[in-house]
């Protein structure tokens, strides 16, 4: 029972949650056939029996019974009078069959036999953990906060297995406590010596991606696919939809009555804004709809360098760009196009110090007071907002416009 007494010992092992009892009797055969070798130099003549049903292990070696004078080897071969005290009538060149007592191994053995126990069944649990997860690559998990450092979350989900949330996986207006529940997705799984590191991502496409999967019933069961996703996290993001029934309208269905469908998703990441957009096969509509709700009065593709020239009248162009530039960035990502914005007709615009001649100066001081210094600054001013803005009568400004627009008509 000594073996047994032994090997019940390390029965805190065989409640791991990764490990059943063969498993686990099969990785302490392995470790004790290394030990073995470590101190006799070789396993090959011992014979490692094992029976899981009752967590027992029998060690038996096999040795060669030679004359005493005549042993060259102590693992393979024992001495007639050794092998005696065994078994009386043994004879030269007969095989002796000892067990090996675990005890009789040494106690520094046992406890190397333990601590090389508890390495591979880390080991195993380890490697389990990270089969687990590199399926579930691209996928939303739930965590819970478990501690909160500097740079890093530290989330553990219901079976205690440890993730990773670096800062620039965080969205910038989120704010966690211990105890708090966080959705992302896993974005990457590597081991870090013998130990997985999982990556739990909140600022990756992926994750918005996914999010739609799970909110919107079409996109989940294929009758809308998501072509594309661009973020910047927690300000802005753009996704290309399409459908591959022409009954589907695929925006009408992921943004939903009154934007009722994406709302949960706007909440998830920080009241991030999502412009969700019809995806099309033509370069010239998709950039179009991408610098919604910019309007483009035309543009030029450069397919060679992947540049794009898009004109506008000059109030759509604030629009394109975006509050930060986000717009644009982003329509840019989306279409995989450098995106290059211009004022339509702005070459055609005259500085109002040209008309010095027909206009007097005082006058020109006036527009200029109120933040008009071309030709055409003025002309796209109603006269009643050009009075309320200056000291000038109607008279004056009807006389200006006149001058004005003579300098565009043929």
């Amino acid at each position: 029972m000594e073996n047994l007494a032994l090997i019940e010992s390390f029965s805190e092992f065989k409640d791991e949650k990764f490990i059943d009892r063969v498993t686990l009797m099969s990785i302490l055969e392995e470790v004790f056939r290394n030990t073995l070798k470590r101190k006799y130099g070789d396993d090959d003549n011992f014979d490692i029996i094992i029976n899981p049903d009752k967590g027992d292990l029998e060690i038996w070696r096999n040795r060669i019974v030679v004359e005493d004078e005549s042993v060259e080897d102590e693992n393979q071969e024992i001495t007639l009078t050794e092998a005696r005290k065994i078994e009386p009538d043994f004879e030269v060149g007969e095989d002796v069959s000892e067990e090996v007592k675990l005890i009789d191994l040494g106690r520094r053995t046992v406890l190397a036999l333990r601590q090389n126990l508890v390495s591979r069944i880390h080991e195993h649990d380890n490697a389990i953990v990270y089969k687990q997860f590199v399926d579930l690559v691209g996928e939303i998990y739930t965590a819970e906060v478990h501690h909160i450092r500097h740079n890093v979350v530290i989330l553990l989900d219901d079976e205690g297995n440890e993730l990773i949330m670096p800062k620039d996986r965080q969205i910038p207006s989120d704010f966690y406590r211990k105890g708090d529940n966080v959705r992302g997705v896993i974005e990457s799984v590597e081991l870090k010596g013998n130990k997985p590191s999982i990556i739990l991502s909140r600022t990756s496409p992926m994750f918005l991606e996914k999010l739609f999967e799970q909110d919107i019933p079409e996109v989940f069961d294929g009758l809308i696919s998501v072509k594309k996703v661009v973020r910047i996290p927690g300000q802005k993001a753009k996704v290309a939809v399409d459908s591959y029934d022409d009954r589907i309208d695929p925006v009408g269905a992921c943004v939903g009555m009154k934007g009722s469908r994406i709302h949960g998703i706007v909440r998830e990441l920080g009241n991030e804004n999502i412009d969700v957009i019809n995806y099309t096969n033509n370069t010239q509509l998709l950039i179009t709809r991408a610098l919604s709700p910019a309007k483009i009065s035309s543009l030029k593709i450069n397919e060679e360098k992947k540049t794009v020239e898009v004109f506008m009248d000059p109030e759509q162009v604030s629009k394109a760009i975006g509050r930060g530039g986000f717009n644009i960035r982003l329509a840019g990502q989306l279409t995989g196009y450098e995106i290059d914005v211009y004022r339509e007709g702005a070459e055609e615009d005259v500085e109002l110090t040209e008309f010095s001649d027909e206009i007097e100066g005082w006058v020109l001081e006036e527009l200029k007071k109120a933040g008009l210094d071309t030709a055409k600054s003025v002309l796209e001013q109603e006269v009643e907002d050009l009075i309320k803005r200056t000291d000038l009568e109607e008279e004056t400004i009807l006389e200006i416009r006149k001058v004005l627009n003579a300098e565009f008509s043929d």
